[in-house]
């Protein structure tokens, strides 16, 4: 008898520890959130807000802070948590990107990628749902794709297929996120195969936001394999839109220019 209720009190306790953790964490991530909207609200003014949200066609909530200021703010409470779990970082990104305002998402954002060392396969899930679930505009798809998700894809690249079915998705962001995930890699001339097929998913895509993903990533591509970027524009111009070509051809020599944009 004695044995048991010793056992019953010590699964208690231990029930009401755990209990105690992450009542003590959700507290932790509550405030931490709270800390940070509030010295983003206090570096916010009206005319920064107003003259950003001329980048949108949609409506965005934004406080009005300067992108250098917010990732300040993001470098210096980073070294307040960097000691913390990879998954309790990520809880905290999640947080922030829950409040869908821009400068929460970038401070999200630049988070996660300064976890980028530590990034393994599992990590495609939370990444994937953050894609799907809380990227509304391009700024949040271009700062999370083209950094965390773009060097998660070059370090596993056999999740490039994953990014393959996005690209018909119904979700005009998540499809944009196939092509501005691949960017890093284009960079540095991989995956070219890869990234082709990528863009003749999209190429037909009727959101304009979709197609000058596409083009800056051809853009992109060809700084390291010109002559055969070229050779795919010139295969596909028929059927490239002309907003597709323009950014696609923006860094080649005027000739090449001259016979792309050629009807």
């Amino acid at each position: 008898m004695g044995d048991s209720r010793a056992q019953t009190n010590r699964q208690y306790g231990e029930h009401l520890s755990r209990h105690q953790n992450l009542s003590a964490e959700t507290e932790m991530c509550e405030d931490l959130v709270s800390l940070i909207r509030a010295e983003l609200l206090q570096n916010a003014d009206a005319q920064t807000q107003e003259s950003a949200q001329r980048f949108f066609r949609e409506p965005v909530r934004l406080y009005g802070v300067r992108t250098p200021v917010v990732r300040e703010i993001a470098r210096r409470h980073f070294r307040s948590i960097r000691h913390l779990e990879k998954t309790e970082i990520f809880e905290l990104c999640e947080a922030l990107l829950k409040t869908d305002y821009n400068e929460d998402a970038i401070v999200a954002f630049d988070w996660s990628y300064a976890l980028r060392r530590s990034y393994a396969p599992r990590d495609f899930q939370v990444f994937e749902r953050w894609v799907a679930s809380y990227i509304n505009n391009w700024v949040k798809c271009d700062t999370f794709c083209s950094r965390s998700l773009g060097t998660f894809v070059e370090m596993y690249p056999a999740y490039i297929q994953n990014l393959k079915g996005w690209a018909t998705s119904e979700n005009r962001w998540v499809r944009r996120a196939a092509a501005v995930t691949m960017v890093p890699s284009a960079r540095r001339g991989r995956f070219l195969g890869e990234m082709l097929e990528i863009v003749d998913l999209l190429l037909g895509d009727p959101e304009d936001i979709v197609q000058k993903g596409c083009g800056w990533l051809l853009k992109e591509a060809s700084r390291c394999h010109q002559q055969e970027v070229f050779s795919y524009i010139m295969s596909r111009k028929g059927e490239m839109a002309r907003i597709v070509l323009r950014y696609a051809i923006e860094k080649m020599p005027h000739d090449m220019r001259r016979m792309a944009m050629e009807r």
